[in-house]
């Protein structure tokens, strides 16, 4: 069927690289993998950062003219059997979907859509704009079971509600055969900005600062504004037991994470992070946070170990458990392939999109 795709938040032809953007592309090739044509229907990105009352009411108006320019093209051709949104929240409200869908009568389906109720008076314009997007939704995909419970007061009766675990294409990722090298290569692999990324950085560098006398490299991809405070954080960790690659492509990152022995991050704020599928699918196990969003995406104690703590010490403790324990190490790392293998493929993905959507296009058009 053809489908109208939109991802307020970030467009996946975005310049940036991001989780959101890795995210966006696999959900539009999974579609297209079962025969649909999926359409980027516009790029507008409909994000802010603060709740700036002149930027919300001129993206509002930029909005509108989307909407009557996409409906003049369905107009004039075949529109679309069904609208798919990636992401719905106050700061990236959908601005379109709900509008042509009620105009044109066909199916909307949200995913990761989320709610926050206590930030209503802050962007109350958006909020509800959000909020009534929620509730107009045919279809919910949910990734997390911490998603679903911010909607569930939202979602109509009559919406089917779709719990699909994170998923990445596996197609190009082998699983290299490891052995107890020295020394063990761990491997970071995120962007470097403010907040929670900058958060884990510099856990992950005081952590390691803890343990130099013990036999390891670190690996850091990544770039981003935030780069000095994070070169910054490390400053105390012995300069040679670290390389910086900054930003690197796609086929790059793969081809590291290869090398790697160890994928370490701590996940603050994480929704749920596909960097930990993909160092887990290249057979690496994962040294995290124990929050809902990594722990969604790695088994504790099976494919790698999440701590509950969130001090350098416990971190520490918990990368030096697999630096010093080949064993186990290589134990977790084969457990976290087989893992995404059997659970979180974009094929495995795909199915279930494909036959929820098709059951909605059909519950709508009978």
């Amino acid at each position: 069927m053809r489908i109208a795709f939109f991802a307020p938040l970030k467009s996946p032809d975005h310049p940036v690289p991001s989780g959101d953007r890795a995210m966006a592309r696999a959900l539009m090739r999974a579609l297209s993998s079962k025969g649909h044509e999926v359409a980027l229907v516009s790029d507008l990105r409909l994000f802010l950062g603060s709740p700036d009352a002149d930027r919300q009411s001129a993206l509002t108006l930029t909005a509108q003219k989307e909407v009557d320019r996409i409906s003049q093209c369905w107009g004039r051709t075949s529109r679309p059997e069904l609208w798919f949104t990636y992401h719905n929240h106050y700061k990236a409200p959908d601005l379109l979907g709900p509008r042509l869908c009620g105009r044109f009568n066909i199916p909307y389906v949200v995913a990761e859509a989320s709610y926050a109720p206590r930030r209503t008076q802050e962007w109350t314009t958006w909020h509800q704009a959000a909020e009534e997007a929620i509730r107009m939704a045919d279809v919910h995909v949910c990734f997390t079971a911490r998603d679903r419970a911010g909607i569930a007061s939202l979602v109509r009766p009559t919406a089917t509600i779709l719990d699909l675990p994170p998923f990445i294409d596996v197609a190009d990722v082998s699983v290299p055969e490891r052995r107890d090298g020295r020394p063990v290569r761990l491997i970071a692999v995120a962007m470097m900005r403010a907040g929670d990324k900058l958060a884990s950085y510099r856990l992950l560098a005081e952590s390691l600062r803890l343990i130099a006398g013990r036999d390891w490299h670190l690996d850091i991809v990544g770039d981003g504004p935030a780069r000095p405070d994070v070169v910054a954080a490390f400053s105390r960790v012995p300069p040679y037991r670290v390389t910086w690659h900054g930003a690197v492509s796609g086929p790059e990152v793969l081809d590291r994470l290869m090398k790697a022995d160890v994928f370490v991050w701590p996940g603050f704020g994480e929704a749920f992070g596909l960097a930990y599928l993909e160092a887990q699918a290249a057979g690496l196990p994962v040294v995290g946070l124990d929050t809902a969003g990594v722990s969604s995406v790695v088994r504790s104690d099976q494919t790698g170990i999440l701590v509950t703590g969130s001090t350098p010490a416990i971190y520490a403790a918990a990368i030096e458990r697999l630096v010093d324990n080949a064993d186990q190490r290589l134990r977790l790392g084969r457990a976290a392939a087989q893992f995404v293998r059997t659970e979180r493929t974009l094929d495995i993905a795909a199915a279930a999109l494909d036959r929820t959507l098709r059951a909605a296009v059909d519950r709508h058009n009978a």
